[in-house]
């Protein structure tokens, strides 16, 4: 009878430790990666290191490298539509909080897009003039950034779906952005 128990206990054991370690690999998430003057965004296929703003990266399971974006409102846009390749497990957006300048949104001032304030409808373009949701670190960089261009502070799951995507030609006004 002891046996049986023990002989029970230890196969409960063995199939509990790969279970453990699934999740524990399912819950590791990628870090962000340096940008570089390869990266080429998804949607325009052009250099990012070429064009001012803030970039986005998103990670996908079982992909090395990830996706690059010109303009962050472009990976909302990824996330939101249909054209996802696989399951999304990070995305990383500048913080520009911490960039040199708009030029120069930097190539390592990555923030998670969950912890990260976005500014939309602001007068300030994203680097293919389109609207942009300008990420930043911290509320008071974004209150701070709102009172010099204007805009509305939003969390990443609150940017518009009519805000996103290449058929904003002009940046939204502020009635469009209730919620």
């Amino acid at each position: 009878m002891i046996n049986r128990i023990l002989s029970a206990m230890l196969l409960s054991a063995a199939l509990a430790l790969p279970l453990a370690a699934c999740k524990e690999e399912a819950a590791v998430k990628p870090t962000a990666i340096t940008m570089t003057d390869e990266a080429l965004g998804y949607y325009c296929q052009m250099y990012l290191a070429d064009h001012g703003g803030p970039k986005a990266q998103v990670h996908e399971k079982g992909q090395e490298q990830p996706l690059w974006f010109s303009q962050v409102s472009d990976a909302v846009t990824y996330l939101r539509g249909g054209e996802k390749r696989g399951d999304v497990t990070a995305v990383y957006v500048s913080d520009m909080e911490k960039a040199p300048s708009w030029a120069e949104p930097g190539r390592d001032n990555w923030i998670d897009a969950e912890a990260a304030v976005f500014v939309i409808g602001s007068r300030q373009a994203g680097a293919m003039g389109m609207p942009e949701a300008i990420p930043f670190g911290s509320q008071k960089a974004a209150d701070d950034f709102v009172a010099r261009e204007g805009g509305a502070i939003v969390k990443l799951a609150d940017i518009p779906d009519k805000y996103l995507g290449p058929a904003n030609a002009e940046p939204p006004s502020h009635s469009d952005m209730q919620m």
